[in-house]
């Protein structure tokens, strides 16, 4: 990891506003989606605060940074609160077709990333219009990092951005290194090369021909979403930003490998990077690498963020 090239935040910086005395208020709150409400969680830290609107990760991640895949790492409530007691309201929500949003669409796996940053302008505006504030900062966290910088393209009503655990690389690329990293994957590298070639081209096909570990991962219903997905480039999409950004990056993530933080400042000179070396994908600190302790990031709700984390970002957005 080249961390001496880029910029760091002070970890423990005396944040402007200092910590908020206020009750953080959590609420319920809903805007038109296509066919249904889409929804998430306002956490109020006063008025006049800044507000952060966070986009979970790919697959069916709540508004919580759940998954219901059986991984409940809780990343973004926890984020939301820590900001909360610092000043910063937030919110947080269910993707279009999932969850609390489910009524948006019959089929959740039926959406494009465009569809996702239409959303995003949408919780923007209501965002603005519910608070009166004049911009709203979006938070990406892994794949909602990508449509956290789609929706920066047109950046009316976005303060900035916040990249937690934002890979950037196109997802065929990225899917390959994580297949390509671990040995034990040998076997079903030709399969999963070929697949990743034919999604990129733009080709669905049988999943019924994969070995039954990569059935989930190319399965026929969302190869339209994978198609999609796969012809976004972050690097080009960040290196059309002027946005105040910031990067936060684990040096243990074995999802999103470190060097993409160096890959998005390079085509970002002014954001600022966050490393934390002993941080996974999910933004908490594990003493070891080997598997039980990265599964314990992932599965422990009770298990706090890493230390720097809700510190760090507060005193980028307070300062902003």
């Amino acid at each position: 990891m080249l961390m001496s090239r880029w910029t760091f935040l002070p970890v423990l910086a005396v944040l402007c506003g200092g910590i908020s005395n206020a009750a953080p208020v959590s609420t319920d709150m809903t805007i038109s989606g296509p066919q249904g409400a889409l929804a998430g969680t306002f956490l109020s830290s006063g008025d006049h605060a800044p507000i952060v609107l966070m986009i979970p990760g790919s697959g069916p991640t709540d508004r919580d940074g759940n998954s219901a895949t059986g991984m409940r790492p809780a990343t973004l409530r926890l984020l939301a609160e820590g900001l909360a007691n610092r000043g910063i309201s937030s919110v947080r929500i269910d993707k279009r077709g999932m969850f609390g949003s489910q009524a948006a669409i019959p089929d959740a796996n039926k959406v494009t990333i465009s569809d996702y940053v239409d959303d995003v302008r949408n919780w923007v505006g209501a965002i603005r219009k519910k608070t009166g504030v004049r911009c709203v900062w979006v938070l990406g966290h892994s794949e909602g990092g990508l449509v956290a910088l789609a929706a920066a393209q047109k950046p009316d009503g976005i303060c900035g951005l916040l990249l937690l655990s934002t890979a950037a690389v196109s997802m065929d690329r990225l899917i390959g290194w994580q297949l390509h990293r671990n040995p034990a994957n040998a076997p079903l590298l030709p399969q999963a090369d070929i697949a990743l070639a034919r999604l990129k081209a733009g080709e669905h096909f049988d999943d019924s021909g994969l070995a039954v570990p990569l059935r989930p991962l190319f399965s026929k219903e969302i190869q339209g979403y994978l198609i999609d997905v796969m012809h976004y480039d972050p690097v080009k999409l960040a290196s059309k930003i002027s946005l105040p950004v910031l990067i936060v990056q684990g040096g243990r993530d074995v999802q999103v490998f470190p060097r993409n933080a160096e890959m998005l400042k390079a085509v970002c000179p002014k954001a600022e990077v966050l490393m934390v070396p002993q941080m996974t994908h999910v933004l908490k600190t594990t003493p070891g690498s080997a598997p039980q302790d990265m599964l314990r990031t992932y599965t422990d709700a009770s298990l706090p963020l890493s230390p720097e984390i809700v510190p760090s970002v507060a005193q980028f957005v307070l300062r902003h």
